[in-house]
């Protein structure tokens, strides 16, 4: 994705904080979508990114990607607090996190819309799968291979789950 040349700096600054983060706490897949979520911040006019402090859009930034991802579960293998992310860029918990609120209205993050879920979480949130065909809530995983095709094309599921 392009950078606007007006929010190129503000991405160099930015970027980096949240690129150190994940690599010592978090994994590539998580850099990825946090990186795309300040791109999509950079893009958007006008951009939020112009007030505020670079710490606090990093730390909201990974804790809305994080959050998403069942980052505070005790079953994730990089289970973490608001706090422990929070301190990764010198701020307190609800500064984060009021930053990720305000970043997961904006961008529509939630776990339906898998632009911002981790791979391994699509296949096993039912709500993904789940779309009305012929007037019945079927979970299209389960449809035959020409329907789930069809979902696929018509862009309500994120795969094909039948060609995996």
């Amino acid at each position: 994705m392009a950078i606007p040349k007006a929010m190129q700096e503000k991405y160099g600054e930015i970027a980096p904080l949240i690129a150190e983060f994940c690599d010592d706490h978090l994994n590539d897949e998580y850099k990825a979508l946090c990186l795309r979520l300040l791109e999509k911040l950079c893009r958007k006019r006008p951009s939020p990114l112009i007030k505020g402090r670079e710490e606090t859009w990093a730390a909201g930034i990974v804790y809305a990607i994080a959050a998403n991802n069942f980052i505070f579960d005790k079953d994730n293998p990089y289970c973490m607090t608001a706090q422990d992310i929070a301190d990764g860029f010198n701020l307190s918990a609800s500064i984060a996190g009021n930053k990720a609120s305000e970043l997961r209205r904006i961008f529509d993050i939630s776990y339906l819309n898998t632009e911002w879920v981790l791979h391994e979480y699509i296949q096993d949130n039912p709500a993904v799968w789940m779309l009305k065909v012929d007037g019945f809530i079927v979970d299209i995983r389960h449809m035959p291979l020409h329907i789930q095709k069809l979902a696929f094309d018509k862009g309500l599921i994120p795969y094909i789950p039948g060609e995996k």
